[in-house]
């Protein structure tokens, strides 16, 4: 009598001795969290040399040799040792951004570093960030990552017109981009926004509404940006005619509490202006608390154009006129321009001037 039911032979699929090694190899690799250029060798079946040049993108080895390469690279999470790369090549594959930390313009940091790693994501290059405070010396800064080779290249901010950081970065010849301009005859990249045409363009939007005084919150006087942006001041007021004030006693680094005292202050007298120019959000919303501190209601006794670089000063008083920055593309041109500088590119090309976007663009 047959049996009632009968056992099928079942087939089961037996792993290539290739296959079988490269799974021991890549659990070896995430089990040591050290995978190394042999590592992707063994799984490969390429010789490290190859692989090695495969990961730099050798054009001497094939796009699909690359591509295979890469994708081992990124499952089994290898790194380059930095140190070994180092002294092969000399370089750190750093980047470095000496900023200068100042609450006025809000979130600057971020933006430009958002900007900056965009320009990065598909190199070697990593960013490190060094906050530098003005009671500190700059200048030693920069010496201390040029003297101990900490970086391949240097970003900076906020430039003066002789500045000192850029004075030495020419004369050791290290590649750098500086986030404003300088008055040094030799060339150096840089990124920097149309201060000259803001200024212009924000007493021209007040003349258009009928001001007839206008004043502006300068920048510091040591920094290059406030050449620019009063010379745009001063040449739209004397095309039109009309009465400016220039305040000596704040400036767009001062406090938001100052700024706003002396707006109400200020306001206080029969000649006070009806017009004014904020380069920064808040120096805006300090004016305009000092201004509400004396009974005065914006757009009706007097009116703002600003420089914006967030979304918050259009949400909080939609009733301010507004000039846009865009920091994050800054950030993103000028790590363009440092690469291009770090690979040998003459920095007589290396030059980007922004123009202000009139509005803020949608969220």
């Amino acid at each position: 009598m047959p049996p009632k039911y009968q056992l099928q032979p079942k087939t089961v699929a037996v792993p290539s001795r290739q296959k079988l090694s490269d799974i021991d190899t890549a659990r070896t690799a995430q089990r040591t969290g050290k995978p190394t250029l042999k590592t992707i060798a063994d799984m490969t079946g390429l010789a490290v040399t190859t692989v090695s040049r495969a990961l730099g993108n050798a054009p001497q080895i094939s796009e699909a040799t690359r591509k295979r390469v890469h994708e081992v690279a990124s499952e089994i999470g290898y790194l380059p040792d930095r140190a070994a790369q180092r002294l092969k090549t000399g370089r750190t594959n750093v980047i470095s951004v000496l900023l200068d930390p100042h609450e006025e313009i809000l979130g600057f940091g971020t933006s430009v570093i958002h900007g900056l790693a965009r320009a990065l994501k598909a190199t070697p290059y990593h960013l490190i960030v060094t906050p530098n405070f003005v009671e500190d010396s700059s200048v030693e800064a920069v010496n201390y990552i040029i003297r101990n080779g900490m970086a391949d290249g240097l970003v900076l901010s906020r430039t003066e017109p002789f500045d000192p950081r850029v004075r030495l970065l020419l004369e050791r010849d290290f590649p750098f981009v500086t986030h404003g301009r300088t008055e040094f005859t030799t060339p150096h990249a840089y990124v920097d926004f149309d201060n000259f045409a803001f200024a212009h363009e924000a007493v021209r939007r007040l003349i258009s509404k009928g001001r007839r005084k206008v004043a502006i919150i300068p920048p510091p006087k040591r920094l290059t940006f406030c050449q620019h942006m009063l010379h745009g001041f001063m040449t739209a007021v004397r095309e039109a005619g009309i009465a400016f004030e220039v305040p000596e006693a704040i400036d767009l680094d001062c406090p938001a509490d100052q700024i706003r005292d002396h707006v109400r202050r200020r306001g206080a007298g029969g000649d006070a202006p009806d017009g004014l120019v904020c380069p920064g959000e808040v120096s805006a919303l300090a004016t305009i608390t000092g201004m509400s501190d004396r009974g005065m209601t914006l757009g009706v006794e007097y009116d703002i154009v600003a420089k914006q670089t967030s979304h918050l000063l259009t949400q909080i008083q939609p009733k301010v006129e507004t000039i846009y920055e865009d920091l994050t593309a800054a950030g993103e041109a000028m790590g363009t321009l440092l690469l291009r500088r770090v690979a040998g590119d003459d920095t007589a090309d290396l030059h980007i001037l922004q123009a202000p976007q009139l509005g803020f663009p949608a969220l």
